[in-house]
């Protein structure tokens, strides 16, 4: 059975290695100048990482098929953890999103959740068997599948997560051959919705500040307004932008060195070992060091593409392109939000944030495309 690992893409092997050292290295950075508060947050990424390979190998050697036949159990258990959380999980930074675990681990869900619509969604348009998806038959149960957990984890609320859930729903409704009548018809529909969400706002703006900080969400008026009307937002809404650019764009083209950077401290930008793990990059390696990273990101996310063209179960290119999709709004929208280009979520940045549950879940995802990889020789249409 372990033959089979000699066929990885160790390309992909040695890039998540790089990954390891850098995330390690960077948030060891992060969380120096609050050692006390957030103590060996970098040994526990280390940890991380390596039960994250043993995730990797192991996955490979799974026959994806047999996820996909049991694809509807495995999506309802999902679900279930996702009111689960909802409804006895502590709430923690305003969500109620993590189950705490034993040894002050925590897990999330909604992460694991990502995968879950992945598989159902490969699942169901493997069914059309390349055809051209009809609306009413393959389109809105598709749909349907995603809102349903799209609806639990926004209450939670977490609309990081929610929104990466309609971007995967998209990005495999494309490459599962949907018209272009109905491409049409979401583009009018989203276009419209977000005029309508914009007009609202500035509209109610007051009033939506108001309820929002009656019910302690006020911060997301702030990242909302901010992003909407960066002209009328006060400082304090701006904080959190504003001294992300600063930091960036003090790195200049190489940067102030390594554990050099002096706007990372939490009173400047929060969760810098998270969420905002890119600013103390672009802090302390610059320009160049940031481009390169996004250069990995790229050699990395191709790797997966090239594994996905040469499937002969289109169910498993499905999978990757869902995976690889991921990937990237995850990247676009973590160092956008940074650089001022998109709105402030709690996104992290994939492989390089401090986080066991996020981590973990996309070394899950690399499994799953090593097992597509592995096991297309022994692919045949079923029945």
């Amino acid at each position: 059975m372990f033959f089979k690992l000699k066929k990885l893409d160790w390309l992909m092997v040695c890039i998540l290695v790089l990954f390891m050292v850098f995330s390690t290295l960077m948030v060891r950075s992060a969380i120096a100048p609050y050692e006390n508060q957030f103590r060996a947050y970098d040994l526990k990424t280390l940890g991380f990482y390596l039960a994250g390979f043993v995730v990797v190998f192991g996955m490979a050697l799974v026959d994806y098929r047999t996820l996909l036949k049991y694809s509807w159990y495995i999506y309802g258990a999902g679900c279930f953890l996702l009111v689960l959380v909802f409804l006895f999980a502590p709430e923690i930074n305003g969500a109620r999103s993590w189950f705490k675990l034993p040894g002050g681990l925590q897990f999330q869900p909604a992460e694991l959740v990502k995968v879950i619509l992945i598989l159902t969604t490969a699942y169901l348009l493997g069914q059309r068997e390349r055809q051209l998806l009809r609306f009413r038959r393959d389109v809105i149960p598709i749909c349907a599948v995603t809102l349903v957990p799209f609806l639990l984890v926004l209450i939670q609320p977490d609309l990081g997560n929610a929104i990466i859930y309609l971007v995967v729903l998209i990005a495999m409704l494309w490459i599962g051959n949907v018209k272009y009548s109905h491409v049409l018809i979401g583009l009018t529909a989203v276009v419209a919705a977000l005029i309508a969400f914009v007009t609202l706002f500035n509209t109610y703006n007051a009033d939506i500040r108001d309820y929002l900080d009656q019910h302690n969400k006020l911060h997301w008026y702030q990242r909302i307004n901010t992003f909407i009307n960066p002209d009328q937002a006060s400082s304090d809404e701006k904080h959190q932008s504003s001294y992300a650019k600063v930091a960036i764009g003090s790195g200049g083209l190489l940067g102030d060195g390594y554990m050099q950077g002096e706007l990372k401290n939490k009173k400047f930008v929060p969760y810098p070992y998270s969420d905002s793990i890119f600013v103390v990059i672009g802090e302390e390696f610059g320009f160049l060091g940031s481009a390169f990273l996004l250069l990995v990101y790229f050699l990395f996310i191709y790797r997966m593409i090239l594994i996905a063209m040469h499937c002969i179960d289109k169910r498993g290119a499905y999978m990757i392109v869902g995976i690889a999709a991921m990937f990237l709004f995850q990247i676009f929208e973590n160092v956008g939000m940074m650089i001022g280009l998109m709105p402030i979520t709690g996104i992290t940045l994939p492989f390089i944030s401090y986080g066991g549950t996020s981590l973990l879940i996309n070394m899950l995802c690399i499994g799953l495309v090593f097992s597509i990889m592995l096991h297309q020789e022994k692919y045949k249409v079923e029945d």
